[in-house]
């Protein structure tokens, strides 16, 4: 591109100052946008992980995530109660748990105070009592002494509800049922046990039964709020990123228009150049032309029948737009169509855009024709 930024001799310090500021403009530009990209990424990805693919609130630049100070605005607005009402319900669960343990507790007891109870009060003495294949045939050995000790086990490894309790129980007896035949009085111990032990469990059971219907709705219903909220949480996300999309477009067209504003007039003889190379144009690169003059220009008409394309009315940032834009598509076409054979098709869409391009022709001529008699009334 040949244009020049300044103007005459003396302002070179006036150059060096405007480039600095052109610098530092673009590399806040390119922090900015490289920090919006990661946001975006974020976004996406939650939404995708959720099966939504595609991004509320219907803006294309309004793909993703936000910045921290977002994040945080939006995150601690609606996870803050949830994270409250989820603290509360779960202290709820627990203390109904505690009840229904008591109270499994209270038919352990009975069960232990039975007068058959003793051989299953600690864990069975396999060296003592020469069982030597008793591992053989019991997978998981179980007795009230480990029960108990679970049960009363602080650390995290206890039991988490009733039936494990329930299952380690019925285990003790299965166990001793298994490894002992039908006759042994340990077997007839064990069913005699194991049959008291189910009629209590009996009772208890609608109420073990109603808390985890209860505590499963309890699970679906935080995790369905959980969801609703992230969602609306990353809906404003995007629309404050669109917005920020929206600044950057807006700092981008103001640092180029300040740059175009820099840059020296076009000469008399290359807005004729220009003239010229805009009908060369492809049709729709030709289209895009009249677009960028239409977008400083709001009387242009730049999809009319017949358009009027005065090169000397139009602004410096216009021009400048224009000349390079033009240079690009030609280039572009002179790439993409070197070497290649005519193709029938191409004729065709030529002779469709014929009189679209004298219209432009002839346009530009008469502001040749205007520009000439200026001359020679001087």
């Amino acid at each position: 591109m040949d244009q020049t930024i300044g103007g005459g001799g003396g302002a070179s310090s006036d150059v060096v100052a405007d480039l600095d500021g052109f610098k530092r403009n673009v590399d806040e530009i390119v922090a900015n946008v490289d920090k919006l990209e990661k946001q975006l990424i974020e976004v996406e990805q939650f939404y995708q992980s959720n099966g939504n693919n595609s991004i509320q609130g219907n803006n294309s630049r309004g793909g993703p995530v936000v910045k921290e100070k977002v994040r945080e605005k939006h995150h601690i607005a609606t996870k803050k109660p949830l994270l409250l009402d989820a603290a509360r319900t779960e202290t709820a669960a627990a203390k109904r748990m505690q009840e229904l343990m008591r109270q499994f507790a209270t038919i352990l007891r009975q069960i232990t105070q039975h007068k058959w109870a003793w051989p299953f009060m600690e864990p069975v003495d396999v060296e003592g009592l020469g069982l030597h294949d008793y591992y053989e045939v019991i997978e998981k050995p179980m007795d009230f002494s480990t029960i108990k000790s679970k049960m009363e086990a602080k650390d995290g490894t206890g039991y988490k509800n009733v039936r494990e309790i329930y299952a380690d129980v019925r285990l003790i007896f299965k166990n001793a049922m298994k490894y002992n035949n039908e006759k042994h009085d340990v077997h007839v111990m064990a069913k005699t046990l194991l049959e008291k032990f189910e009629e209590k469990w009996l009772q208890l059971l609608p109420k073990v039964a109603e808390e985890e219907a209860r505590s499963l709705e309890e699970e679906a219903q935080a995790q369905l709020d959980l969801q609703l909220a992230q969602e609306t949480a990353y809906a404003n996300m995007a629309r404050e990123l669109s917005n920020e999309l929206e600044e950057v477009d807006i700092h981008l067209k103001n640092l180029k228009e300040m740059v175009i504003q820099k840059c020296r007039k076009l000469s008399t003889h290359e807005k004729k150049l220009l003239g010229t190379a805009l009908t060369k144009l492809s049709p729709e690169n030709l289209s895009r032309a009249l677009e960028i003059v239409a977008e400083n220009n709001p009387n242009f008409q730049s999809s009319a029948e017949e358009v009027d394309l005065d090169i000397d009315a139009q602004t410096d940032f216009t021009l400048w737009r224009l000349k390079i834009f033009v240079k690009d598509a030609l280039d572009v076409q002179g790439k993409s169509s070197g070497g290649m054979a005519p193709n029938h098709n191409d004729f065709m869409d030529d002779k469709k855009n014929n009189k679209r391009r004298r219209e432009i022709c002839d346009s530009l001529a008469k502001t040749n024709s205007k520009r000439t008699k200026k001359i020679a009334a001087l």
